[in-house]
């Protein structure tokens, strides 16, 4: 085991996303994980039912307790819900992780895009003070298009809206392509002043629910053994591939990913 990822992120009672895949995503990886816990959710492939917000002083003393014991490489930031706990979350990165290469997933909306994981409100306070400190930023197009104010409709509107996203002081995006039409699916990574281009064929699967966290978790862990960027998302990349081409197919919606893909069979 190398590496030690903090992740800050809500819980999926499903098991699929939020905390639950960002953990196996990180032990698949072989690097230790550690959490900061903001919200519970009751979830199931199907969609999200309920969420309880947790109180942001103690998702704050999460953070503390965890990095002055056990330290971070990495950290990975998931659903935030509300301005209060970005706010909390950036102070407490900012004065206890200076340095620490930082992965922002800006969930907005659940899989099933029904409920809203970070309320409408908070959106501005991702973007002021979270996007700024990411080493890398991992939205899909939706995402994207509510942290510009444009949409994303092709290949062209994802390279304008990584160039905002950059200008607005992320030091890397990954401009996930999922939600385009097409046998084929794009994600282009800005960095560096460089763009690579990642081409893969889309798999026909329905148990597609967590890979945006799934696929943050696993660079964050790359990130924290010291790959490089490039190397750390394309290993993620493969990673999250594998995952849903042997997923076991649960529930009656969206199903999980085989986050065991590389330690099992």
């Amino acid at each position: 085991m190398k590496g030690r990822v903090l992740i800050v992120a809500g819980s999926d009672s499903g098991g699929g996303a939020g905390i639950q895949a960002d953990i196996k995503a990180v032990t698949a990886m072989d690097a230790f994980a550690a959490t900061a816990i903001t919200a519970l959710t009751a979830q199931n492939t199907e969609g999200v039912h309920g969420v309880v917000p947790v109180a942001p002083a103690f998702i704050a003393q999460q953070i503390e307790v965890v990095l002055s014991d056990i330290g971070a490489d990495a950290i990975k930031t998931g659903m935030l819900h509300s301005a209060e706990v970005i706010e909390a979350v950036a102070a407490s990165l900012k004065k206890h992780a200076p340095g620490v290469p930082l992965v922002v997933d800006p969930v907005m909306v659940a899989s099933k895009g029904r409920h809203r994981l970070l309320l409408a409100e908070a959106e501005a306070a991702l973007r002021d003070m979270l996007l700024p400190m990411a080493s890398v930023l991992t939205p899909n197009l939706p995402e994207a298009a509510a942290l510009t104010g444009r949409e994303v409709e092709d290949e062209a509107g994802m390279r304008r809206a990584a160039d905002r996203l950059l200008a607005l002081g992320a030091k890397a995006v990954l401009m996930k392509g999922g939600h385009l039409a097409g046998a084929r699916v794009i994600d282009l990574l800005f960095h560096d002043g460089k763009v690579e281009r990642f081409d893969d064929a889309r798999i026909a699967s329905r148990s597609t629910h967590g890979t945006g966290c799934t696929l943050a978790s696993a660079i964050a862990a790359g990130l924290a053994q010291k790959m490089s960027l490039e190397d750390a998302v394309a290993r993620a990349r493969l990673y999250v591939r594998r995952a849903i081409e042997t997923a076991p197919g649960y529930g009656r919606g969206l199903g999980p990913l085989n986050h065991a893909a590389t330690v099992g069979g």
